[in-house]
């Protein structure tokens, strides 16, 4: 299984939860190799162009399969016709968290305040072009307000700022957040998801809290090459339906923030598609460069 990012990430927890447990499903040994480079697409790419025999396989996820082939112009690989979808893992939202002293409670305070003071709210983000900094893009055009990105070297960097009070909100990855929510360091106002998460479950959607169909989840599922005959994406479908399934996989992923959300095949094929239509044009607006 090649994960295209750094052991230790979202994509490496989740990764390596569903590799411990369909090697015990399958009876084979799923060895983790973490491919990085390029926000990615190293990994992806070297997805791609493996010999399609089922014995190689890769995490999609929403930043290697949705943002970077717009992000990245040389990737290397077309998302729709170089991967056979096996099947979607899970999501996992952003949060939207302001300093204590701010003055919005809630997502449409926020967007007054905005519209009140235009050009002048900042947002943090873990880096140019990274889901956060895309996200506040993506709700900035759909609140019809400006944002300010001020781009860190990562989420943390991005959080010590926020609660410091150095900038007033910032988009971060739940589980970096969720603590300092509870200990009153930071207020969350929303999750980036459809639906409200089980780590901040008083917490409203954005979607809920004024601008519907609102969505910038991450998700993550499992690809191997095109060509891949079906019985064998059939089979590991199953596999890691039964994964999903177990309350040790479902436990251990949502610890993490991660909501499992299995599916067919040809569920995530769709999906795919729709969420790099979606993101594209989101990229585009937002400016955003390859770093």
């Amino acid at each position: 299984m090649i994960i295209p990012f750094a052991p230790g990430g979202s994509t490496s927890i989740v990764g390596r939860v569903i590799a411990d447990k369909m090697s015990e499903t399958l009876g084979e040994k799923i060895i983790v190799d973490n491919r990085v480079g390029a926000g990615g697409t190293v990994g992806t790419r070297a997805v791609a162009k493996s010999a399609p025999d089922g014995y190689t396989i890769g995490l999609g996820y929403t930043g290697t399969l949705a943002i970077g082939p717009t992000l990245y112009g040389k990737g290397g690989y077309d998302p729709r016709k170089d991967f056979a979808p096996i099947g979607m893992i899970g999501n996992s939202p952003n949060s939207l968290v302001v300093h204590p002293s701010f003055p919005a409670k809630t997502v449409a305070e926020l967007i007054a305040y905005a519209k009140a003071n235009p050009g002048k709210l900042n947002f943090g983000s873990a880096g140019a072009g990274t889901a956060s900094h895309i996200t506040g893009e993506y709700f900035g055009h759909a609140a019809g307000i400006t944002l300010v990105h001020v781009p860190y070297k990562g989420t943390g960097p991005a959080l010590v700022d926020l609660i410091g009070g150095h900038i007033p909100m910032a988009f971060a990855p739940i589980p970096a957040t969720h603590a300092n929510i509870a200990g009153g360091q930071l207020r969350g106002l929303a999750v980036t998801s459809l639906t409200r998460t089980s780590l901040l479950p008083d917490v409203p959607t954005i979607a809920e809290s004024g601008l519907q169909g609102f969505d910038a989840s991450l998700y993550y599922g499992l690809i191997a090459p095109a060509g891949t005959p079906r019985p064998i994406i059939d089979r590991l479908n199953k596999e890691l339906r039964a994964a999903l399934a177990s309350d040790e996989v479902r436990k251990r992923l949502q610890q993490d923030g991660t909501e499992p959300t299995p599916g067919t095949p040809e569920d995530y094929a769709v999906f795919i598609d729709q969420d790099e239509t979606k993101w594209s044009r989101i990229v585009k607006t937002s400016g955003a460069k390859e770093e």
